[in-house]
């Protein structure tokens, strides 16, 4: 089975971010090559929108999640898992239905535990839906999220999400 060539251009970027993750920017200044400030991106929006500042964002915000809970694996898994709960829950009350979205999620948190921006876009295979309400939706989660304060610096996660989550059972296991 050949994979089509958008898949392939979407996962090596996906790639590259993960491999920014690496390097963080030797100076204070959080500037996109474009002047473009980190600050002024909108909390929430699409992977291949506002390219030369989202870079600059991966760069300035360069912690990994895992470093953050210390490298335990299931420290980290499960503060993603708490965080798409509470998305889904959010959805849930806020009569918005996920269920059958499929999407890449790039997290930058906050030293406080807020959501600095939130980067998704969707997989091939999600339920097709206006994806212009889901940012909107999104951006109304962020304003409501907060987790457990986890370090004193930005840091950031990127991973998949896909709704039901069905966290449930993860979580009451634990």
């Amino acid at each position: 089975m050949k994979i089509p060539s958008f898949i392939i251009s979407i996962l090596s970027g996906i790639a590259l971010v993960v491999l920014t993750y690496g390097s963080a920017m030797a100076s204070g200044n959080h500037l996109s090559e474009s002047g473009m400030a980190i600050d002024s991106l909108p909390t929430v929006f699409q992977i291949g929108q506002n390219e030369e500042a989202y870079e600059s964002l991966v760069s300035a915000c360069s912690n990994p999640l895992l470093t953050v809970c210390n490298d335990s694996m299931d420290l980290a898994y499960r503060t993603w898992m708490l965080m798409l709960s509470d998305m889904e829950q959010y959805a849930e009350r806020s009569e918005f239905d996920i269920k059958g979205i499929k999407i890449w999620l790039n997290v930058f948190w906050n030293p406080d535990g807020t959501i600095k921006h939130l980067v998704y876009f969707p997989k091939p295979n999600s339920r097709n839906m206006d994806f212009d309400l889901l940012t909107i939706f999104l951006g109304k989660f962020v304003t409501v999220y907060k987790m457990d304060t986890l370090d004193t610096s930005c840091f950031s996660h990127i991973g998949s999400a896909a709704f039901p989550t069905y966290a449930e059972y993860y979580l009451n296991e634990k």
